[in-house]
């Protein structure tokens, strides 16, 4: 990868990513290949891409298509499901899909096995109340094409097939069901990352920069950006002067977007939630269970909670992992600091931040109580869905930080939302992404919204939109409404990514 060891003292770009993430790294693919002469500057304050939430060991790794997560498919009040959100999710993880297919085939990032694997993604409930939300919530999926293929069981002898450490020591009295959708995948977006920033490092016009954090933006009269940047170990100060500013640092997104000052940016503010993973170190008991097996978050538990029994792939080795438990820290970055939440309150953001935390109590007190959990509570906790768990098999790991946002609402004051959002100026000249998941799993979606609200006359040009058909055959058309062009684009990245999958889930 080639990046530059030192900053001039002033640097020019058209386009200044902030943050080797995920989206950073997306959105600057996608820009070279619709504008191959744009200068690309990227600052990242650690001295490696991916370290904080894009990193496999830290949050980012299910390939999130809303066929096993149940918090993306609420229970109506008149007892109806509502598949809204998951049909937007699953079809965003199909644009990413095209996306990836796409570099592959035009040779621009490593071999599929690097970073995507497939893998059964399960739903598993106990209880009267949980299978019948866990039947309604299957037919009302499998109502829409996007889910064909999942399947839905109460049967044991099923069950213990599918997931036998989950059955093995269960109660056999006691109701249970299951779906299983074998078009599921685990993603290590860290390795996805590093490779295409590894191509990027590669490309004319673009430039890396490592160890190097943003202290200051200033918009200029001609609305470019005027960015101030110190290196972490010397202290050099240098400035990076962008026309296009897009803020994509995870939890550090919300202090840079506050520094920049643009009125959209008023009234936000963050709270940070922390995680924690069991990782499985038996290789015995890893080789016996192949599936993301997810459950129902418990009562006042955040979304990004939901306890799920986790296979992976991480650095060419199948992983299990259990968790995550939730925690609170006042650090916006694994690698941040613990005054990250008192200085990015702001006067303009105070009484958003205070009406929020009024309104979320028991969610903090939540929080406590996971912080003060002993490892025999973790040890119970990982017992509901591996009954038969030894705690010598399992090892206690830190997983990345993610901060929620806070909104002005001008009727409750200030909200907590749970997801991502995408802040930007006016003039389209700076944006920042703000949130959490299923972000890394929607990334190209998003930079695509994006890239209408901020280069809105490119976009609607004949070059960028025959170009983004080239990347995204789906493109300006609707997968949730047409069957045969979701077939299509299945059965295509299914192939180029070494899925080897059909839309019925056979291999």
């Amino acid at each position: 990868m080639k990046t530059e060891r030192r900053l001039p003292d002033i640097s020019e770009a058209d386009v200044v990513l902030i943050g080797a993430g995920i989206m950073s790294a997306t959105l600057g693919m996608m820009l070279k290949e619709l504008q191959p002469d744009l200068r690309i500057t990227v600052l990242e304050r650690l001295d490696v891409a991916a370290a904080e939430s894009s990193d496999a060991w830290n949050n980012a790794g299910t390939g999130h298509a809303a066929f096993c997560e149940l918090n993306y498919t609420p229970e109506k009040a008149d007892g109806s499901i509502d598949i809204t959100k998951a049909v937007s999710i699953s079809e965003s993880f199909e644009i990413s899909r095209q996306f990836w297919s796409y570099l592959i085939q035009k040779n621009m990032i490593d071999l599929p096995g690097n970073f995507i694997n497939g893998i059964p993604h399960m739903s598993f409930v106990w209880g009267d109340d949980n299978v019948n939300y866990l039947r309604k919530r299957h037919a009302a999926l499998t109502s829409c094409h996007l889910f064909e293929g999942m399947e839905y069981t109460e049967d044991v002898d099923d069950l213990k097939r599918w997931i036998p450490l989950v059955m093995e020591g269960r109660d056999p009295l006691e109701k249970v069901a299951a779906t299983r959708m074998d078009l599921g995948t685990d993603v290590n977006f860290g390795a996805l990352t590093r490779s295409m920033f590894e191509r990027l490092g590669k490309m004319e016009g673009v430039n890396l920069y490592f160890g190097y954090e943003v202290r200051k933006l200033k918009q200029r009269t001609d609305n470019s950006w005027s960015i101030r940047v110190r290196h972490r170990e010397s202290r050099d100060k240098h400035r990076v002067n962008g026309n296009f500013v897009f803020i994509g640092a995870g939890g550090g997104s919300l202090p840079l977007l506050l520094k920049s000052g643009i009125p959209e940016g008023e009234g936000f503010g963050g709270f940070p939630v922390s995680g924690q993973w069991l990782k499985c170190i038996n290789p015995d008991v890893i080789e016996q269970h192949k599936a993301k097996v997810y459950g129902k978050a418990s009562v006042g538990s955040p979304p990004m909670s939901v306890p799920h029994l986790d296979t992976r792939f991480i650095n060419g080795k199948r992983e299990l992992l259990f968790g995550p438990y939730a925690g609170f820290t006042t650090k916006f970055l694994k690698n941040g600091s613990f005054f990250d939440l008192p200085l990015s309150i702001k006067v303009n953001n105070l009484r958003p931040m205070l009406s929020a935390g009024v309104k979320n109590i028991p969610l903090t007190q939540y929080l406590i109580d996971q912080v003060l959990q002993s490892s025999d509570e973790r040890l119970e906790a990982l017992r509901q869905y591996y009954p038969e768990a030894r705690g010598e098999d399992w090892k206690l790991e830190v997983a990345g930080q993610r901060v929620q946002v806070i909104k002005k609402d001008p009727e409750h004051g200030g909200v907590l939302e749970f997801g991502t959002e995408v802040v930007a100026g006016a003039d389209g000249s700076l944006a920042a992404l703000l949130g959490a998941s299923p972000g890394a799993s929607t990334a190209v979606f998003i930079m695509i919204n994006l890239l209408h609200r901020c280069f809105p006359e490119k976009i609607e040009s004949a070059a960028w939109q025959q170009k983004l058909k080239q990347m995204i055959p789906s493109y300006g058309e609707s997968l949730a409404d047409d069957v045969a062009l979701l077939r299509r684009v299945r059965t295509w990245t299914g192939e180029v990514l070494g899925l080897q999958k059909t839309i019925n889930g056979k291999v």
